[in-house]
């Protein structure tokens, strides 16, 4: 690929990326949608329930989108119409919530486990592609350079969002619900801005591998090898779906926060702020981290900083609704470290042949993250939050030893 190709390619994916975290932020799945659902429902276990949805059913189907995708030598198809159909669930997320939400709030929690499906199954198929994209478009070196760049681009916007969704829900201009319809719909018009750039890429060719018997069957049945002969692999899968366990309570911070401090809606859009300004200047460590010392580094850092988390939350609980800003300070580190980090690992210890492979059996196989939003809610509900923070401080300090002693690639 000559030099202008890749710059031109390195521009339409920041900004994809761009117009993404903008549009993302204004239902951001940490404190937003919470705050979103919290209102609909008293039921934490419905929560549970829709985050699982939102996680994991991307993963349980990608073994299935990569063994159907592998043969084919353009990937971009796919791409595209995952983000329509995403677009397409914020839109009906937005009507449901207007026409339903005052009188009928059931109907629109019932709408969201179909709306959250859709969101998430499209969002597996595109995230394959567009991963599939970045591998055959820039070499190893520059994959981390666009991760982090398209990382800090996507953070900046991330902050106007969240300066938008602190206007909103502070100001008082659009009452409950208008301000959700209101940020549901930008969400709907940002996702199809972002697709834009993908339309002008001239995707190359991937290699296509046919033989005999290639049916999803034999295809499931090859995955234990594929592991036993990959140690590194097969470990990444361990340490990934140890470090889910950060995800299990990510959106319940905020519920947290409700329910220890009462505190108004204002500060849903101060909280997100904090989450957005930690992903931003977090960027400049990851950046540094990946070039210096390789994406390797970026997960140990994430995951040790993933343990911190539950443990700074239930001590600053203690100090008042400002200090525990900090807590989504340190979340919006975790996340972009995350990005960052496990996508380009992965992408480095993949076989060019096998990298659609790859990236599907690890979606498929990082099965915790299905079951661990409904672990979550129920460790609360019965053991309390006390208990289900230090729980997962305690598996994510043990899948640091694991990656940083266990993993042999640099």
């Amino acid at each position: 690929m000559n030099n202008t190709n890749s710059k031109i390619f390195y521009f339409y994916f920041l900004w994809h990326g761009l117009f993404l975290s903008l549009t993302m932020s204004m239902i951001d799945f940490n404190t937003v949608f919470p705050s979103l659902v919290d209102s609909l429902t008293e039921y934490k276990i419905i929560f549970g329930l829709l985050y699982s949805i939102m996680l994991g059913a991307p993963l349980l189907f990608n073994a299935v989108f990569s063994h159907y995708m592998k043969k084919y030598e353009f990937k971009k198809k796919f791409l595209l119409i995952g983000i329509y159909l995403r677009a397409l669930s914020f839109l009906g997320m937005a009507l449901f919530v207007y026409l339903f939400a005052l009188d009928s709030p059931n109907i629109v929690v019932i709408s969201f486990f179909f709306l959250i499906l859709m969101f998430s199954i499209s969002g597996g198929f595109a995230g394959l592609s567009y991963s599939e994209l970045i591998g055959k478009l820039f070499s190893s070196k520059d994959r981390g350079t666009l991760y982090s760049s398209k990382q800090f681009i996507g953070s900046t916007a991330a902050f106007a969002g969240g300066i938008i969704v602190n206007r909103v829900f502070s100001l008082g201009n659009l009452e409950y619900p208008m301000n959700y319809v209101f940020l549901l719909f930008i969400g709907f018009v940002g996702l199809v801005i972002a697709s834009l750039g993908f339309w002008f890429i001239k995707e190359p060719p991937s290699i296509v591998v046919k033989k005999e018997g290639d049916t999803l069957v034999n295809y499931m049945r090859e995955i234990p090898d594929l592991l036993k002969n990959d140690l590194n692999y097969s470990n990444f899968i361990l340490v990934e779906n140890m470090a889910s366990f950060s995800l299990m309570i990510l959106p319940f911070y905020m519920v947290f926060a409700r329910d220890t401090f009462n505190i108004d809606q204002s500060y849903i859009g101060r909280y997100l702020l904090f989450q957005i300004s930690g992903t931003v200047f977090s960027n400049f460590l990851w950046g540094y981290l990946a070039r210096r010392f390789g994406s390797k580094s970026v997960i140990k850092v994430c995951i040790f900083t993933g343990g911190l988390i539950p443990i700074s939350a239930l001590i600053l609980s203690n100090l008042g609704p400002e200090a525990y800003s900090f807590v989504f300070l340190l979340v919006g580190f975790v996340i972009s470290g995350r990005r960052i980090g496990f996508d380009s690992y992965l992408l480095d210890i993949a076989p060019e042949d096998k990298r659609t492979v790859y990236l599907g059996v690890r979606g498929t196989l990082n099965i915790l993250v299905v079951i661990l939003p409904i672990m979550g809610s129920i460790f609360i509900e019965g053991f309390g939050y006390t208990f289900t923070f230090l729980l997962v401080s305690i598996v994510m300090f043990l899948g640091f030893y694991l990656f940083t002693f266990k993993s042999k690639h640099k």
